[in-house]
């Protein structure tokens, strides 16, 4: 996975949009989405996951991104270079007890195996009081837990764990509150 997300850096933010193509509604909703994450309020918040920065950017107060990526971190710290940016493992975190206010993270959870999940909210909570997930929406009819396969613009493929989400069910995993539940996106403040 990790070296995935590192030949993936150069092309990440581009599903972002791309996928307006494909699923009506995508980029009015995205925009929504975007403004629950930039109306959070400030507060020392680690970005879990960050990748390119691409929602690093909207997090209010002194943010802090963390990625296992190389290559994903050095196009964040190009698009944000005033922001603390660390390499580390999502699944042990490498900062005290209670070093932040917030814990975010967008399309990590829904990435993350039933013991991984466990170990990811253990580390959450051990860090900070709140944590707010941003994931797709489980549509109609749709297989919540899949394996994908992911085609890069280099033509390799990789297979790609996805979980997909109800809101009150995420709601109901994290013992939070729903803050978005659109079409295409779900966020989740716990």
């Amino acid at each position: 996975m990790k070296e995935y997300y590192d030949l993936r850096a150069s092309e990440y933010d581009e599903w972002w949009h791309a996928a307006t193509r494909e699923r009506p509604g995508w980029a009015n909703e995205l925009d929504e989405a975007m403004a629950v994450v930039a109306a959070l309020p400030p507060a020392r918040t680690l970005d879990v996951a960050c990748g390119t920065g691409y929602l690093t950017e909207r997090l209010r107060g002194d943010v802090v991104g963390l990625d296992q990526s190389a290559r994903m971190l050095g196009e964040a710290r190009t698009r944000l270079p005033q922001t603390t940016f660390v390499r580390g493992d999502a699944l042990a975190l490498p900062f005290p007890d209670g070093a932040f206010g917030r814990v975010f993270t967008s399309y990590f959870y829904c990435h993350l195996l039933e013991e991984e999940r466990a170990r990811f909210l253990g580390e959450a909570r051990r860090v900070a009081p709140e944590l707010v997930v941003l994931g797709s929406r489980q549509g109609e009819g749709e297989e919540r837990d899949r394996w994908e396969e992911r085609r890069l613009s280099d033509g390799s493929t990789w297979p790609v764990f996805k979980r997909v989400f109800a809101p009150d069910a995420l709601a109901l995993e994290l013992g939070g509150d729903v803050l978005h539940a659109g079409r295409w996106f779900v966020c989740v403040r716990a």
